[in-house]
């Protein structure tokens, strides 16, 4: 796992050194930068070593010099693409080194070469005979790709502070990327924070022409949902088998690697799963499981980690967090973050990444698994609340919602108040809204009443409506799935995954997502996903033979930090003698001092805020 930045165009080698610098952390094994002065091309790489580590120094070039890449992710199918590339004459130079791959891959294939990968990855090739950089994310964007093109110079990078470090890149802040950001809880891609910077979205590559410094951005992927046309006569059997076959599979491809590897149990059933899986191909030596646990026991889900980790006899290590360590952490955090997002579990992520970062360099986690299957809370809702809206007038709601507005407020980990004033907050908009406006900070009326100017509803959430747009299936839950999938895997839960673990020079690997297997689950309808009130209904089938009843259909917790009592007990606490700029201060102290008084829950709303005030880099210069 690595970072990756370059440019063409002003500029100076100084300035690429200044860019590769600042993403150390996610390489600190290795630096290597290339430049063509003639052509003012620059190529930079930090390297955190997993796979050839004496192979894989980058940037790497064939041996003609026609072909360079810098590249940060793993492809997990480079030796079957190895094997037949070599069929075909092409020569290695390395052992098994994935980027060598990607090099001779792009010979043969060209722009066709991303459909070819099984992986994660964000890479730019330089090509010198065509005169263009080709730049590529994976299907799912678990590793990022910022750009830009201003000045006369047209820039890339891993992270926007290492893209903000050349001097041709202005970083002014978006208003239109901060009502999204307060929309959703992350800023959606294309987006970034800053106006004129962009993040290439998952699924899509890019071509830059040096030539006419033109850029074309085109998608070579993306998540369908096509079901088949007919159900086996047992599909908890077959079906069944096939998943846990894929996802064998898919374990066994993520276990490919030359340094120390673990994986990350909650005790829920996707990390369960990988773990049993795991634990299957370790051999005589046992398998390193970690997890994290949290004085709120209502947030704690250690005991169930521990039991699991038992069941396999893993090497099993406990962290738990308490509100004296998420301060020590926290600065940390804000400082490195490079981009707000406003997940709170991107604080237990962070101490889990630290802590496993101890004892081995790669982990498997379980990020994909309520996003394909419908694992999710609002799933069970979609029904009730289709039936809410149809024959609740409108009046009728609002008086609905400021009677429950006056239940007792509980600042525990899902909470029955909290849920249901979710929900109905959620039901006071069109469908097309009712999952963003569910997960997200603020409403559309609170965004107008922070910014102080009537909020463009299509416009802030354009993406959801677009997914929901998109979607081939006439229904709420795939059409759930798609919005999950599409924009909240992508823009929230893999963001924070690669940020928490890149801070401590981590990789971690998502067997969920692998394209062989995501490309069996959308096709699997969405009653065989949620079905009879269960969800990952197939998926807890499949797996009865690999895990425990009480492993699998245990209650879900979820995965967070009781940010929510932090507010109310005054542990966590707001500046507002510093309002972000465009915003008004009056609300934010309103929404604080009803948490305080426990008269309302604005935990999302106060914790997204929090981040936002208190980062300290130069990407947040408010």
């Amino acid at each position: 796992m690595c970072g990756i930045c370059g440019f063409t165009g002003k500029g100076t080698i100084q300035d690429l050194d200044l860019m590769t610098e600042a993403m150390f952390h996610r390489g600190p094994d290795d630096k290597g930068v290339w430049y063509d002065l003639e052509k003012a091309v620059y190529l930079g790489h930090r390297r955190l070593s997993i796979i050839d580590i004496a192979g894989g120094v980058q940037p790497m070039w064939t041996p003609d010099n026609a072909l360079g890449v810098v590249f940060n992710g793993e492809i997990y199918n480079h030796a079957e693409l190895r094997d037949g590339l070599q069929k075909k004459g092409h020569i290695f130079q390395s052992d098994h080194s994935d980027t060598e791959v990607l090099l001779h891959g792009f010979r043969e294939w060209g722009t066709d070469l991303p459909n070819q990968l099984n992986g994660m990855w964000a890479f730019a090739i330089y090509d010198r005979s065509r005169n263009i950089l080709f730049l590529s994310r994976d299907h799912f964007g678990k590793k990022p790709l910022f750009y830009t093109l201003q000045n006369y110079t047209f820039a890339f990078a891993s992270e926007l502070t290492a893209l903000t470090k050349h001097p041709s890149v202005e970083a002014s802040v978006s208003p239109r990327s901060l009502k999204k950001y307060f929309a959703y809880g992350y800023i959606p891609a294309a987006n970034s924070l800053y106006e004129r910077i962009y993040k290439l979205p998952g699924g899509h590559n890019l071509i830059f022409n040096l030539n006419d410094f033109s850029v074309k951005v085109s998608k070579y992927w993306d998540f369908v949902l096509e079901p088949f046309e007919s159900v086996p006569e047992n599909p908890e059997e077959e079906w069944g088998e096939q998943l846990r076959d894929l996802l064998q599979k898919a374990v066994r491809r993520r276990l490919m690697a030359d340094v120390p590897l673990g994986v990350f149990l909650s005790g829920g059933i996707d990390s369960s799963a990988i773990t049993a899986f795991a634990a299957r191909d370790t051999g005589d030596e046992r398998l390193k499981t970690f997890s994290i646990g949290f004085q709120e026991a209502s947030f704690d889900e250690s005991e169930y980690a521990q039991r699991v980790a038992e069941l396999f006899e893993t090497d099993h290590h406990v962290k738990i967090l308490s509100i004296e360590e998420a301060r020590n952490i926290l600065p940390e955090i804000t400082t490195r973050l490079d981009e707000p997002m406003g997940d709170s579990s991107l604080l237990p992520t962070y101490l889990l990444n630290q802590e496993t970062r101890k004892h081995v360099t790669v982990a498997l986690g379980g990020d994909g698994g309520d996003e394909l299957f419908a694992g999710y809370d609002p799933f069970r809702a979609l029904r009730l609340a289709e039936l809410y809206s149809r024959l609740i007038p409108r009046p009728v709601h609002q008086g609905i919602r400021m009677a429950v507005s006056l239940m007792r407020v509980s600042h525990h980990n899902m909470s029955l108040d909290f849920r249901l004033k979710r929900t109905l907050r959620g039901l006071t908009y069109p469908k097309h809204l009712w999952n963003a406006v569910w997960l997200g900070p603020l409403e559309p009326d609170e965004i107008s009443e922070l910014f102080r100017e009537p909020a463009d509803i299509e416009d802030i959430y354009s993406e959801a409506i677009e997914q929901w747009e998109a979607c081939s299936q006439d229904n709420l839950v795939d059409k759930t799935l798609q919005f999950y999938t599409k924009l909240y895997l992508q823009d929230d839960i893999l963001v924070k995954t690669d940020r928490a673990s890149m801070m401590n020079s981590m990789e971690v690997r998502s067997p969920y997502l692998d394209a062989e297997l995501v490309d069996f689950v959308r096709r699997i309808p969405h009653s065989w996903k949620y079905r009879k009130g269960q969800t990952k209904y197939i998926l807890k089938k499949a797996l009865e033979p690999v895990l425990p009843h009480a492993v699998i259909y245990r209650p879900k917790k979820g995965f967070g930090a009781p940010v929510s009592s932090w507010f109310e007990k005054g542990l966590l606490s707001l500046d507002f003698t510093k309002p972000v700029k465009g915003t008004g201060g009056s609300v934010v102290l309103r929404k604080f001092s009803e948490h305080q008084q426990n008269k309302a829950d604005h935990r999302p709303f106060l914790w997204n805020y929090w981040l936002l005030i208190n980062q300290k880099n130069r990407c947040v210069s408010y």
